[in-house]
């Protein structure tokens, strides 16, 4: 039972009190709010799953080295996401709707555009950590199944994401999906990372070309 209360709280506590640092979308970019969200949420919330997890098990057991499969992962992952969020586009282009509604404006130069793809990249580990690492390493703990840790994950981190409306809320329980089954096969939490991150960078370069 101790393992579903802590996976409860830190859910909880990372992913709905956390969304208080998060921009209005009529506030517009701001740097120095995309640097708070990196070094008050994002890097404590990461260090707070990595140690909840190292506290019993050795980095290398976490498969926290960097190797080859982070690589062949983020190659698999990168074009799934793209696909997934092209073809939901699509779908909602012509059911009508907007596949996700972003809360924040694009920035306008090079500096800004720097900092919000490294904001992508470390709020990226940060869901990826805890929807990917913790909740689907932690199966046998929770007793669960692959297949059942991968839609229970995928049900949470869809709901955190309601906000984007029906279809952003449709686009990331496909994505939580593929990423799943990717991190099961490959047990790469670095590679689904990063794609994670250039997709939601990808995502931010269209809008502001829109």
């Amino acid at each position: 039972m101790g393992i579903y209360i802590e996976a409860l709280l830190l859910y909880i506590v990372l992913f709905f009190s956390g969304t208080a640092v998060l921009p209005a979308a009529s506030e517009g970019f701001s740097v120095v709010i995309e640097l708070q969200r990196i070094f008050l949420y994002s890097i404590p919330s990461i260090a707070l799953i990595w140690f909840m997890i190292l506290r019993t098990k050795k980095i290398k057991d976490c498969n926290l080295i960097p190797c080859k499969n982070d690589i062949i992962s983020c190659l698999i992952a990168f074009p799934c996401l793209l696909i997934t969020g092209f073809s939901v586009t699509f779908f909602s282009a012509f059911f009508g709707g907007k596949s996700v509604q972003i809360l924040i404006q694009t920035p306008s130069a090079a500096f800004g555009w720097t900092v919000l793809g490294i904001s992508c990249i470390f709020f990226a580990y940060l869901e990826e950590s805890f929807f990917r690492f913790y909740f689907l390493a932690r199966r046998d703990e929770l007793k669960l199944k692959a297949a059942a840790a991968i839609i229970i994950s995928a049900a949470l981190f869809s709901i955190c994401h309601i906000y984007e409306g029906p279809w952003g809320f449709i686009n990331s329980l496909l994505s939580a999906i593929i990423l799943g089954i990717i991190y099961l096969r490959f047990k790469s939490l670095h590679g689904i990372a990063f794609a994670h991150g250039f997709y939601n960078i990808t995502a931010y370069i269209l809008a502001a070309g829109a």
